[in-house]
């Protein structure tokens, strides 16, 4: 198989050992060539029993997840393994691209996933097609704006990302330490549509608002650190995050909520590919195929820990008829105003990697901010 990642051609040589060094794992060397194990390359959680029992009966096989947090650890995961250690990845969209350079990942047949029963928005979704080829199915997705502690704040005091440099909010902003969603909202309060397609002085007047932001900063979070911020009261306002993180602490009675201030919110989209390569192609397919079916889209939407919104048309409506107070706080119902209208009103824009600089450009920028 050939792979060979050449991240140096955006700047970005060689993602880490040290990221790779804090993955939490199941998912062992020797997984790989076992038959019936499906060996998965994702973000944490994914291969949770309450998402992959189901298919694991039905296709008597294991799913052996190796887990990874951003898509630059994932990067360095697949530097770092040997060639047929996993046969799907989940990625982050805006990452496809290298996977499919690097060779990396199998072109896919369309006709083999219900792409018709996305939303027509998202059946050719653009971070998955490259020469009008399929490389990546997207599973679910969601959108990354301000969240805020509800005792603190009203909605219209968040209305805008100002509220960040506001007196008020001195040692309360927290960031998820990842440069990509933290700097793009930064990116949109300084007007920028889209935010990663900036040129040389955006980027410069986009690294000085950012600084700017040093004095009201409370840290720089993991994802189970942002958890316990909120909840604790440590950081009342963190840009970049969305209601993955809080809507399962609002349902917890933590006070918080997400929302999306006026000068717009970015789109996460997690995708799935096959592995190129692997012996267990059919295997890797009908995992994908189980994963946006209707059932594996409610699965994926409700997970406790981990809300989601989904693509699929079928999967909103066995959501609605099976868990309707879930439909309605995850507003994926068809017949009231849903997550699909901010997608429609142009309030959102698609995350996607640095389109004018280089990955290492926008890094070192973020680890400036952390050592100031």
């Amino acid at each position: 198989m050939t792979r060979q990642i050449d991240l140096s051609r955006r700047g970005f040589i060689g993602a880490g050992a040290a990221l790779a060094a804090g993955t939490s794992l199941r998912w062992s060397p020797a997984y790989a060539q076992e038959p019936q194990v499906l060996n998965y390359l994702s973000w944490p959680g994914n291969a949770d029993p309450y998402l992959v029992a189901e298919f694991e009966a039905e296709n008597n096989c294991k799913v052996a997840i190796k887990e990874y947090v951003g898509g630059d650890q994932m990067l360095a995961v697949i530097n770092q393994s040997p060639p047929g250690s996993f046969d799907v990845v989940l990625a982050d969209a805006e990452y496809l691209h290298l996977l499919k350079e690097a060779d990396f990942i199998e072109e896919l047949n369309p006709a083999d996933y219900p792409l018709q029963d996305f939303w027509p928005e998202f059946q050719k979704f653009p971070l998955h097609w490259f020469d009008d080829k399929l490389y990546a199915v997207m599973t679910d997705f969601g959108y990354l704006g301000l969240s805020y502690n509800t005792e603190v704040y009203k909605p219209e005091e968040v209305s805008s990302y100002a509220a960040m440099w506001e007196p008020k909010a001195t040692g309360k902003v927290g960031f998820f330490d990842w440069y990509l969603p933290s700097m793009g909202c930064i990116s949109l309060s300084n007007g920028n549509r889209p935010p990663f397609d900036i040129d040389e002085a955006a980027f410069e007047a986009l690294k000085e608002k950012l600084f700017s932001l040093k004095p009201q900063t409370a840290g720089f979070y993991t994802i189970a650190d942002i958890f316990s911020s909120l909840r604790n009261g440590q950081a009342h306002l963190i840009p970049g995050i969305g209601e993955w993180v809080t809507l399962g602490l609002r349902l917890d009675g933590a006070p918080v909520d997400t929302i999306l201030p006026a000068e717009g919110g970015i789109q996460w989209t997690e995708s799935m590919s096959i592995v190129k390569g692997t012996p267990k192609a059919d295997l890797a397919r009908k995992f994908i195929q189980y994963t946006t079916s209707p059932r594996g889209q409610v699965l994926m939407a409700t997970k406790a820990d981990n809300k989601k919104s989904i693509p699929s048309i079928p999967g909103w409506k066995l959501l609605a008829e099976t868990m309707p107070d879930q439909a309605e706080v995850l507003r994926l119902q068809l017949d009231k105003p849903n997550v699909m209208d901010d997608w429609k009103a142009g309030r959102v824009a698609l995350r996607q990697l640095p389109q004018q600089q280089a990955i290492e450009d926008w890094n070192d920028v973020w680890s400036e901010m952390k050592s100031l």
